[in-house]
C-alpha cells in the first residue's frame, strides 16, 4: 500500500479516495429501477387483472353469501353498523399488497435465475440502495392496484369518507414496504423458481386468515382463545388494522408501531440476507 502511494506521489498523480455518489446519481438509479417495474407491470396485464379478481371475489361472491352470517358490531373506527362487505374492504386491500409483495418476491428469483438480478446488484451503487429502490417500485405498483381497487369497489356502496382516500395513502406505503420487505427475505431463501409456489401458499394463506381481514378479532376470541392469540401474534393483523383506521381518517397506534417494528426487522434481515459476505445469497454462492 504505501508502495502504491509512492508511486502515485512520483508520478504526479493524488491517491484520493473514491468520490461518493451525489443525489443525483442516486435519484438516476432510483427512476432506472422504478420504470423498470413499471415497464413489466405494463408489459404483464394478467397480473392486473389477478391482483383485481381476487378481491373483488370475496366482495362481490363471498360477502353476499357471509352477510347474514358474520355480523358486524359498532367496533372502532366505525360509528355505527356496517355491512360485511364494508368491514372485509380494507383486509382485501392488505391482501392485494400481500400478493403483490409475494410476486414482487417471485420476479427477484427469476430475475436471479435468469442472471438480470447479478447484473442489477453489481452496480457501482451501494447493494442496500438498490434494493430498497425495487422495494419502493414494488410498493408503488401495489399502490396503483389498490386505488383501482377502492374505484370498483366505491360502484359497489363501498363509500369511506373521500378523505379517506388520501389519509389511507400513507398506511399503503407503509404497508407495502412491510410485505415487500417480507417477500424479499424470502426470496433470499429460495434456490429454485419451482420451490417458489408452495412457499408462496405457506406464507400468504395462513397470514390472510389467521388475521382480522375477514371477521374482528373479538368473534375469533369467542370461538377459539389460541387462534386469537395467533391472529394478535401475526403482523398482518396490524396492517390491515392500519388500513381500516386510515380510510376511516383515524389512526392505531398500536398498529402504526407494529407496522412499523415488522417493517425495519424484515427489511433489516432482507438487506443481511443479499449481502454476499454476510448473508445467504454469500453463502450460496459458497456452496
Amino acid at each position: 500500500m504505501t508502495i502504491g502511494l509512492e508511486g502515485a506521489k512520483r508520478d504526479g498523480r493524488s491517491a484520493e479516495a473514491p468520490r461518493a455518489f451525489t443525489l443525483r446519481q442516486y435519484m438516476i438509479c432510483l427512476k432506472g429501477v422504478v420504470w423498470r417495474e413499471a415497464l413489466r407491470f405494463l408489459h404483464q396485464r394478467g397480473r392486473f387483472v389477478s391482483a383485481l379478481v381476487r378481491p373483488l371475489v370475496w366482495l362481490l361472491i363471498f360477502a353476499a353469501g357471509f352477510r347474514s352470517v358474520l355480523g358486524v358490531s359498532i367496533i372502532p373506527p366505525y360509528e355505527t353498523y356496517v355491512l360485511y362487505e364494508e368491514y372485509i374492504t380494507p383486509g382485501l386491500v392488505a391482501m392485494i399488497q400481500l400478493f403483490n409483495g409475494m410476486q414482487s418476491s417471485l420476479s427477484m428469483v427469476y430475475d436471479r435465475e435468469m442472471g438480470n438480478m447479478r447484473i442489477l446488484l453489481v452496480s457501482p451503487l451501494p447493494r442496500w440502495f438498490i434494493l430498497i429502490a425495487k422495494l419502493l417500485a414494488g410498493t408503488a405498483v401495489s399502490v396503483i392496484q389498490v386505488y383501482t381497487y377502492l374505484l370498483v369497489a366505491w360502484f359497489w356502496g363501498i363509500e369511506p369518507p373521500l378523505l379517506g382516500y388520501i389519509t389511507v395513502l400513507p398506511a399503503l406505503i407503509l404497508v407495502g414496504m412491510m410485505l415487500g420487505s417480507l417477500g424479499m427475505l424470502l426470496s433470499s431463501m429460495i434456490k429454485q423458481l419451482e420451490n417458489f409456489a408452495g412457499v408462496m401458499n405457506f406464507v400468504i394463506f395462513p397470514m390472510f386468515f389467521a388475521s382480522s381481514a375477514l371477521y374482528p378479532l373479538w368473534r375469533v376470541q369467542e370461538t377459539s382463545p389460541a387462534l386469537y392469540l395467533i391472529c394478535r401474534l401475526n403482523p398482518f393483523t396490524y396492517a390491515v388494522e392500519l388500513i381500516r383506521f386510515a380510510l376511516y381518517c383515524t389512526l392505531d397506534w398500536t398498529s402504526l408501531l407494529a407496522t412499523c417494528g415488522c417493517t425495519s426487522v424484515f427489511l433489516a434481515a432482507a438487506l443481511f440476507a443479499y449481502d454476499p459476505a454476510k448473508g445467504l445469497i454469500g453463502r450460496r454462492g459458497a456452496a
